[in-house]
């Protein structure tokens, strides 16, 4: 272990540059970093031909070091993200460019998202009149600009005011307001990204994309033009941007992919955009108690559940089956696996998962490369 001695190790970080994996302590959170490379040039492509700018979210990661790369790398043109915490982290990181996704209320979360205003360009979203005085109020005060998405419902059931007039109404309320600048329309169907059938999935997206149309052009009668029609995501994003309508995709989870994107379908029956598995949970065998069955040290400390429990990668016939606060059951018919044998899981839902760990740990060729922090681990608020 050439970057850290063999006892800092387990104290600060879960493995040192140049660690095999067998050295890593687990659980750790692992990135294949050639299918994450990969995974960026996957997107990157699609975006480009699809003539649309993509703006990922960083719900997904929480990394700063990960966002820059989507930037550098992977031809975003700035991030996503949902809570203001995430977005101090991401400009303390050195994004430029960030996207708040999600209705800010607290007067104390608006002064600080006026501040940051003056470090990078900031967008927010919002759903009712009543946060423009207060929105407004912290920008003057700051002296800085905050641009406004106008976020409409167009089938997620969750924020968003209503498609057409009422989206109208409230865009023209945003414009004349000082200090606050219309920068156009949030548009983000997130049901519909886990819609497994691609038939019903594109049937979803094109409602959403008739009820987003239709308010541009209202808003366009209006005088209003939207240099962001926002929303897509790694289930969806092939139909936002071909639509003509959407010019930004918000994707997240195609930097790592999951064990329930894994079951969403293209049109052709493979994976939408067609991206790898690049996030794994690494857990170690730590008991054998019978015939047929092993328990592992991931459980739901380590990973989330709450989109089912995680596969077992490239192992034949073993299937995690249960899971408690630090342990995971595996079901091993063929009393494979050995105590303290590494093994990859895929964990269920790679967002909450991220947000559990302080470190991705960077594989390549079987040997940690680098590790990067979880920036915004924790940051909710």
């Amino acid at each position: 272990m050439d970057a850290l001695s063999s006892l800092e190790v387990g104290y600060d970080v879960p493995a040192a540059t140049g660690a095999r994996l067998e050295e890593i302590q687990t659980p750790a959170l692992l990135i294949d970093l050639d299918a994450f490379e990969r995974n960026l040039e996957r997107m990157r492509r699609a975006a480009e031909a699809m003539g649309v700018r993509l703006r990922p979210h960083a719900k997904t990661h929480k990394s700063a070091d990960i966002a820059r790369l989507q930037i550098e790398r992977g031809g975003a043109c700035g991030i996503s993200c949902q809570k203001v915490s995430e977005a101090e982290a991401l400009v303390r990181g050195g994004i430029r460019d960030v996207l708040v996704a999600n209705e800010v209320r607290d007067p104390v979360k608006l002064d600080r998202l006026a501040r940051l205003a003056l470090q990078a360009r900031i967008i927010v979203c919002v759903d009712d009149a009543g946060a423009l005085p207060d929105l407004s109020r912290a920008a003057l005060q700051h002296g800085s600009t905050i641009e406004v998405l106008v976020e409409i419902d167009c089938g997620a059931g969750r924020c968003g005011t209503q498609p057409g007039e009422p989206a109208r109404d409230l865009a023209l309320r945003v414009a004349a307001t000082p200090g606050l600048v219309f920068a156009g329309l949030q548009a983000y169907h997130g049901p519909a990204q886990h819609i497994v059938d691609p038939a019903e999935r594109a049937a979803a997206i094109a409602g959403a994309v008739t009820l987003t149309e239709r308010t541009v052009a209202l808003l366009g009668e209006a005088g209003l033009s939207c240099g962001i029609v926002g929303g897509a995501g790694t289930g969806s994003f092939p139909l936002e941007g071909r639509s003509g309508v959407y010019n930004e995709l918000q994707c997240g989870s195609y930097v790592f992919m999951d064990a329930d994107y894994e079951r969403i379908r293209a049109a052709d029956g493979g994976r939408p955009g067609g991206f790898e598995n690049a996030l794994f949970v690494l857990t170690s065998v730590m008991s054998r108690p019978a015939p047929g069955r092993a328990v592992c040290d991931a459980g739901l400390k380590s990973l989330s559940t709450d989109s089912g429990l995680p596969r077992v990668f490239d192992r034949e016939g073993v299937a995690y089956v249960g899971v408690s606060d630090e342990h995971g059951n595996l079901s091993d018919p063929g009393d494979t696996l050995r105590v303290n044998e590494r093994v990859r899981l895929v964990p269920g839902h790679c967002d909450p998962t991220c947000n559990l760990h302080d470190w991705y740990v960077c594989i390549r060729d079987g040997r940690v490369e680098t590790l990067w922090p979880v920036t915004a681990r924790g940051k909710s608020w």
